[in-house]
C-alpha cells in the first residue's frame, strides 16, 4: 500500500517520516529526489533553462533564489515548474515503491494535495500542528524571519483545506503525544 505522507512547512512531517523509517518502513522523500533531479537530469535542466532563462542555473547549479522568487511571484511560473518536476519524480517513487516488499511505502511530499497528487496513492496521512507553532520551529530551524515562514505557508494550503481530503491525521503541535499516533495510524493502515 502507498501512503501520501504531507503537512505544511514546520508541521513535522520530516519527523514523522522519521519515526517511519525507524520502525521498518520505506520513506521517499519527494522534495529531496526533486532536488536532486533537478541537479542531474540535463533534459530537464534544459527545459528550465527555456522556460526561466539562463538565470536559473548559474555554473551549472540550480538558482534556488531566482527559481524562487519567479515562481512565489507568479503562479504560472509555479505550474510550469511542478509540471516539468512532478511527473518525473513520481515515475522515482513508482521505481522505489516497486523496489520494496513492505506492506506500507510512504512517499514524504509538502505540496501533495495542492497537486493533485494525494489521488496517485491509496491512503494519505497529513500532520497538522498550530499556525503558531509552525512558524516558531522554522524560524528556529531555518533562522529565518517570520515573514519569511508566512510567505512558504501563504503558498501552501491550510490544514483546512487539506484535511478533508486526508484519510489520516497526525496532531504534532507541542502537547500532542506524536509517538502513539503514528503506532495506531500504522496499525489501522495494516489492517
Amino acid at each position: 500500500m502507498t501512503i501520501g505522507l504531507t503537512g505544511g512547512i514546520g508541521s513535522g512531517k520530516s519527523t514523522v517520516a522519521k519515526v517511519l523509517e525507524s520502525m521498518g518502513y520505506p520513506v521517499f522523500y519527494s522534495d529531496q529526489e526533486a532536488k536532486n533531479i533537478m541537479r542531474s537530469d540535463q533534459e530537464l535542466q534544459s527545459d528550465i533553462i527555456a522556460h526561466f532563462g539562463e538565470k536559473a542555473y548559474e555554473n551549472g547549479l540550480l538558482n534556488r533564489t531566482y527559481l524562487a522568487e519567479r515562481i512565489f511571484s507568479n503562479p504560472q511560473d509555479k505550474t510550469v515548474l511542478n509540471e516539468l518536476i512532478h511527473p518525473r519524480v513520481r515515475a522515482k517513487f513508482t521505481e522505489f515503491a516497486k523496489s520494496s516488499d513492505s506492506k506500507l511505502v510512504f512517499n514524504e511530499a509538502a505540496i501533495l494535495f495542492e497537486t493533485g497528487a494525494y489521488s496517485n496513492f491509496d491512503k494519505t496521512l497529513l500532520v497538522t500542528a498550530p499556525s503558531e507553532t509552525r512558524i516558531n520551529r522554522v524560524m528556529k530551524r531555518d533562522n529565518c524571519s517570520r515573514e519569511d515562514v508566512l510567505s512558504i505557508m501563504n503558498n501552501q494550503w491550510s490544514d483546512d483545506q487539506k484535511i478533508p481530503l486526508a484519510d489520516q491525521i497526525i496532531k504534532n503541535g507541542d502537547d500532542d503525544t506524536v509517538l502513539d499516533q503514528i503506532e495506531k495510524t500504522v496499525q489501522s493502515l495494516l489492517y
